[in-house]
């Protein structure tokens, strides 16, 4: 059952991130690979490579296992949702320098407003689950330092549009990775 399950998760998160690889050409909108972009793509890799090993040279529980593939497939689930709501919208690559000429609010962006980063965030905790290391933490750490200072920038660059006033009005109601619960504040 556990090499079973290895397998599983292997193919799986191997499979996810050639579909988060495949958008980059596929789905966003940018005349060339920002660096932020690059780093991105080495960080992940790298990250891949040390969850590989984890997971084929430890023995995980066969829940966390478990848990940790659930959690992927979650994941992609919000991955796909993301690319249907802002198919039409152009979006940018991570850290692209241009501004954005259009604001989403459908499908899973009417509770979050960066939900490809909260899909990824949410994929690299379910293989870190998965791997059931200490050290999964270390790299999980960095790639989520990378995706808020990505989606921080982001947020900055609707300041210098038209649709400032918009985007203010739409971050009281949507969470930044989460979505906001009803009757709360933002604080």
């Amino acid at each position: 059952m556990d090499l079973v399950l290895d397998l599983l998760v292997s193919a799986v998160s191997i499979a996810v991130i050639a579909q988060y690889s495949w958008s980059l050409k596929a789905h966003f909108n940018s005349p060339k690979m920002p660096t932020g972009t690059v780093v991105i793509s080495v960080v992940v890799l790298a990250t891949a490579a040390i969850y590989l090993t984890l997971l084929w040279i430890e023995t995980q529980p066969v829940l966390a296992l478990s848990i940790g593939l659930v959690i992927e497939c979650l994941a992609l689930w919000l991955f796909w949702a993301a690319i249907k709501a802002s198919r039409a919208a152009r979006l940018k690559m991570a850290f692209d320098v241009q501004n954005p000429h259009g604001l989403v609010m459908t499908g899973p962006y009417r509770y979050l407003r960066h939900p490809f980063y909260t899909s990824y965030l949410i994929f690299w905790i379910g293989w870190a689950i998965a791997t059931w290391s200490p050290w999964s933490v270390i790299p999980l750490a960095v790639i989520t330092v990378i995706y808020v200072l990505a989606a921080l920038g982001e947020e900055k660059k609707f300041s210098r549009t038209p649709m400032a006033a918009d985007y203010a009005s739409y971050r009281q109601k949507t969470g930044f990775f989460w979505p906001r619960l009803p009757g709360v504040a933002k604080g």
